[in-house]
């Protein structure tokens, strides 16, 4: 299986993974900022996302062989692997799995710890969504907003609307196969897993995706870590403070 992306710029590699729901494109504006500053930036869409091919098997060691698949296609090596709640996870398993592939880590707001399965709401709501006849984005989201009361989360997840027909809006998502598999996104790290190079974590100092408790986990997996805090950012640290987001990763690619 190859994922489908949106390859942006040219130099170093620099692999970016989306969030459970998302898609590569939820990282554009970034992708360019990094693609000028001389990387060659690939944002994935993963299996059951965006226009990456629907699969009945959903689990971070598919997802993780996945991007590996992908990289060895097209003979990316020493890559930079970004990854985002979901996508950390799958990038805490490549890194793990591939350690060979990967020159540098970055996960962001997301332990190697359990969670528990906390999309129900927003499933519910993309399901029935899914099922009703909308004829217009706006329609689309008032319809959301009986389920979904940020709004922000409505638009991040509208992005996955797409004109099935001409009449039709559908979702780029394999919402069955996702519902089904919820509780393997939540789902630990292996004890297995360990990347010895260096890491980065970046958690939003309104978030409770990554927590004080967490840190003894983080250092077992990833020894040569290092973990910063953006003030005033949730779950979605990278879109809520894009400025902070990108200088700290910068200063970080750049060994500073």
């Amino acid at each position: 299986m190859d994922l489908h992306s949106s390859i942006i710029g040219e130099g170093k590699p620099f692999i970016i993974l989306h969030g459970f729901l998302g898609m590569g494109d939820n990282w554009k504006t970034l992708g360019n900022q990094f693609a000028e500053d001389g990387y060659e930036v690939h944002l994935l869409d993963q299996r059951n996302h965006g226009r990456s091919p629907h699969i009945d098997e959903m689990n971070y060691s598919s997802m993780a062989q996945d991007v590996v698949a992908y990289c060895e296609k097209r003979n990316l090596e020493n890559i930079v692997l970004l990854g985002h709640s979901m996508g950390g996870k799958v990038a805490m398993q490549v890194a793990g799995e591939a350690p060979y592939l990967v020159e540098k880590l970055i996960v962001v707001d997301i332990s190697p710890r359990y969670y528990s399965p906390h999309h129900q709401q927003i499933l519910e709501g993309l399901t029935a969504l899914d099922e009703a006849s909308l004829t217009s984005r706006g329609e689309a989201e008032d319809f959301l907003s009986k389920f979904i009361k940020e709004k922000g989360i409505r638009l991040f997840l509208l992005k996955n609307l797409y004109w099935k027909t001409k009449e039709k809006l559908a979702l780029r998502l394999n919402l069955e196969v996702l519902k089904e598999n919820v509780e393997e996104v939540g789902k630990a790290l292996g004890s297995g897993i360990k990347f010895d190079k260096e890491t980065l974590f970046v958690k939003g100092g309104k978030s409770n995706y990554i927590t004080v408790d967490d840190k003894p986990l983080i250092d077992l997996h990833f020894p040569n870590v290092r973990l910063e805090e953006i003030s005033g950012a949730g779950h979605w640290v990278h879109a809520e403070k894009q400025k902070e987001f990108y200088n700290t990763v910068k200063q970080y690619l750049d060994n500073k």
